[in-house]
């Protein structure tokens, strides 16, 4: 009599709707308003089963393989609350749920064989996807020490819906026997995480993948987005003719002329012209963007007004060509094909304050850094040497370039990192620090080496190349991975220079062509991304 009761009680509510289905039902109980009385299924009367163990096996069979009709919910809501004709139902007093669509197998559940061990049944395809399903949650959710304690604790597999659906079942035994977690006998000393409550630890194998997807690489058109012609472009490795103004006007050395292009209004203004005895080595703009300095192939230096189109200033001391010119904060530094460099004062009446000497061949590159306190210079000696404000002789000599070090560029995002690019024979793109008087890295471009410039907005860098590729690539450091490469010149990219705003750059090459390059993402694009992550950062 006992077990008649246990079973009657485990007993599937989906046998009681096929037999109101098989049978005509009487029309439900309802109040005035067609609403069916829930009181009324308490007061159907009970039937009466013979033959419990029967029953037993019908109800598991109807769990595991149910059938339902054509609109499962809306048929079984109208026979819930039916009156049978003839039978007679029991029902208790408690609610047994439906595990009708659940995969057992996921519920890490023991089952015991006839003999009294645990059985160890083979599990098909899909099974063994979900029991991995199962793993993977377990130890996302309690960690991996958990999850490994219960797998070697327990090396039996978990029982099939088939063998649950034949397999006896004693009524003095739980219907459902689950594993134990074993975790009052742990050590670990780890301290709980303060993200314990997320579904996804902090030291999880899968956290950095859920919590940080792959970020897409960034889009770099590969082709300019205009061009200019630039006639009698000179195709010379040691002259320096375009440059840039923080007004997003371009200088260009042409000749014996030097023109202005504005970016804003594209409007073309011609500066000056040296006449037919002398021509153009080098253009430079101040900070301030409103002086342009021309360097001259018979060494003089002009100052000019680039708004009202006025030489304010000429100042000598080169015998020869100047081809590079660099400005600090109030020094001007020119370099010469003569080996020195001079430091020009502009507040005084004297041509230049200072005279660097130590190069033993010509001067093809100068850079102020961005604190004005050092200046780097490269000259055709393969020499890359660092100067201080006062002083006349190197506070630094890297002697590492194997040919002309003309690509000179300090970092605007760490102090004391400079970056050197040496001529054909050497190929390489070289780091130092100054800070520390190191060598940091080298990276062989595979071909000459003729301009660098850093982003001011990203941590990257654009180099452009001669002999042989012609090329254009854009770098990220410190991993010094290539972004792009851009080519379309046809003979050495000699100039280079960046606008104000730090996206777009210029290259100019012998094939009397200027060309415009979207390289950079915005400053503003980075300050959001920036804002984002710190406010991410606050919130975990």
């Amino acid at each position: 009599m006992e077990d008649f009761m246990v079973e009657d009680r485990i007993r599937d509510p989906t046998r009681t709707e096929r037999a109101s289905i098989s049978q005509p039902a009487s029309a439900p109980v309802r109040r005035s308003d067609d609403t069916p009385l829930l009181s009324d299924a308490a007061e159907l009367p009970a039937s009466s089963n013979p033959n419990p163990s029967s029953s037993t096996a019908a109800s598991l069979d109807t769990h595991i393989n149910p059938t339902f009709p054509k609109s499962p919910l809306k048929e079984r809501s109208g026979s819930a609350f039916s009156t049978p004709s003839s039978s007679h139902t029991s029902y208790s007093d408690r609610f047994i749920p439906s595990r009708t669509g659940s995969h057992l197998s996921t519920f890490a559940l023991l089952e015991r064989s006839p003999t009294g061990a645990y059985s160890t049944p083979s599990s098909d395809g899909r099974e063994d996807g979900a029991a991995a399903y199962s793993m993977l949650l377990r130890t996302e959710l309690f960690g991996p020490d958990v999850a490994s304690t219960i797998s070697s604790s327990s090396s039996e597999k978990l029982p099939t819906a088939r063998e649950l659906k034949f397999s006896p079942m004693s009524p003095n035994k739980n219907i459902f026997r689950f594993k134990t977690d074993l975790r009052s006998g742990s050590t670990s000393t780890k301290p709980e995480s303060p993200y314990s409550l997320s579904p996804v630890g902090v030291d999880s194998a899968l956290a950095g993948t859920l919590s940080s997807p792959r970020k897409a690489p960034r889009k770099i058109p590969r082709s300019p987005y205009k061009v200019l012609d630039a006639p009698a472009l000179q195709d010379d490795f040691y002259l320096n003719l375009v440059d840039w103004s923080s007004h997003n006007v371009l200088s260009v050395g042409l000749g014996t002329c030097v023109y202005l292009w504005s970016a804003c209004t594209s409007k073309v203004t011609k500066l000056c012209d040296l006449g037919p005895d002398d021509t153009v080595c080098s253009v430079g703009w101040t900070q301030r963007g409103t002086y342009l300095a021309v360097g001259t192939n018979l060494g003089g230096v002009q100052i000019w007004d680039a708004q009202r189109c006025k030489k304010v200033r000429t100042m000598g001391g080169h015998r020869t060509r100047v081809g590079t010119l660099a400005w600090g904060s109030h020094i001007l530094s020119s370099g010469s094909r003569d080996r020195s460099i001079l430091q020009r004062d502009i507040r005084v009446q004297a041509d230049f304050v200072n005279k660097l000497t130590g190069h033993k061949s010509e001067v093809c590159g100068l850079k102020w850094s961005y604190d004005d306190r050092e200046l780097a210079s490269g000259g055709n000696d393969n020499q890359l040497f660092v100067w201080g404000q006062q002083g006349t002789q190197p506070m630094l000599k890297f002697s590492e370039h194997t040919a002309a070090v003309k690509a000179i560029a300090w970092s605007p995002h760490q102090h004391g990192l400079l970056a050197s690019g040496g001529g054909t024979a050497d190929r390489c793109i070289r780091f130092w620090n100054t800070a520390t008087s190191s060598h940091l890295s080298c990276v062989d471009t595979g071909s000459q080496v003729c301009n660098l410039v850093w982003s001011k907005n990203v941590n990257e860098l654009v180099s452009t190349h001669g002999y042989s590729q012609n090329q254009i690539i854009v770098w990220r450091y410190p991993a010094m991975s290539k972004l792009a490469t851009l080519t379309g010149h046809t003979f050495r990219v000699l100039y280079l220079a960046i606008s104000p705003d730090g996206q777009t750059i210029v290259t100019g090459a012998g094939d009397e062509t200027l060309r415009f390059w979207t390289v950079f993402p915005s400053l503003s694009s980075q300050v959001v991304k920036l804002f984002s992550y710190q406010h991410a950062t606050c919130i975990q």
